[in-house]
C-alpha cells in the first residue's frame, strides 16, 4: 500500500486561495442573495483578482458547489479504491451515507434553500449530477470484475447519484438512503441475472 504524498507548498497555497474565495462567496451569497452578488464583489471580498477567481472556479455557480470535484472523486474512489473482494453497492452506499451526513448538518439548510430558490443554481446542480453519474458509470465500466453492460452501468450510476439528491430532501436522510439502496441492490441483481439463476 502506498502512502499518499502530502501536498507541496504550492498546492497548499492554491487550495487555501480556493477555499478563501469559496468562503467569501458563500458569506456574500447568504447575506445578500445569490443573484444580488457579482463576481467582482466576490473577488474583492476574497482579496483576489477576478482572473484568480476564474482560475479556481469556471463559473459563478461553481462557487456554491465548491465541493463538486471532491464529491466526484469520492464516488469514483468508492469503485476504484475498494478491495477486490468488496462488493460494489455497499461501498457506494457507505460513500453516499457519508456525503448525505455532511450535507444535512443544520448549517447546510440555508445553502440548500438558496439553491432551491435560484433557477441558475438548480440548472447547474442538475448538470453536475449528470456529470457525476457519467463519471461513476465510466469508473464502473473500467472494472472488468463488475461485468456490466454500458446501459446497466449508466442506469445504476444515475440511481446512486439520485440517492444523494433525493435523500438530502427527506426528514430522515439516512433512512431514505437505506430505502433507495434496497432498490439499487435489486437493480444490481437484475443487471446480473446469471449470478442469481
Amino acid at each position: 500500500m502506498t502512502v499518499p504524498v502530502p501536498p507541496g507548498r504550492r498546492e497548499r497555497k492554491k487550495a487555501a486561495t480556493r477555499q478563501k474565495i469559496a468562503d467569501a462567496a458563500m458569506r456574500l451569497f447568504l447575506e445578500r442573495g445569490y443573484d444580488a452578488v457579482g463576481i467582482r464583489e466576490v473577488a474583492a471580498e476574497a482579496d483576489v483578482a477576478v482572473t484568480t477567481l476564474f482560475s479556481h472556479f469556471a463559473a459563478k455557480e461553481a462557487l456554491v458547489f465548491e465541493q463538486d470535484e471532491d464529491f466526484e472523486r469520492r464516488l469514483t474512489r468508492a469503485v476504484t479504491g475498494r478491495s477486490p473482494d468488496e462488493p460494489l453497492i455497499p461501498a457506494l452506499r457507505h460513500e453516499i451515507q457519508a456525503l448525505v451526513r455532511h450535507c444535512t448538518v443544520d448549517t447546510a439548510a440555508p445553502v440548500w434553500r438558496m439553491i432551491d430558490e435560484s433557477p441558475a443554481l438548480r440548472k447547474y446542480e442538475e448538470s453536475m449530477w449528470l456529470r457525476h453519474a457519467e463519471t461513476l458509470a465510466t469508473a464502473m465500466a473500467a472494472d472488468p470484475g463488475l461485468a456490466l453492460t454500458a446501459t446497466a452501468g449508466r442506469a445504476i450510476a444515475r440511481f446512486v447519484v439520485d440517492a444523494y439528491a433525493l435523500a438530502r430532501e427527506e426528514a430522515d436522510p439516512q433512512a431514505a438512503v437505506d430505502e433507495i439502496f434496497r432498490m439499487i441492490e435489486a437493480a444490481w441483481e437484475a443487471a446480473h441475472p446469471a449470478r442469481h439463476a
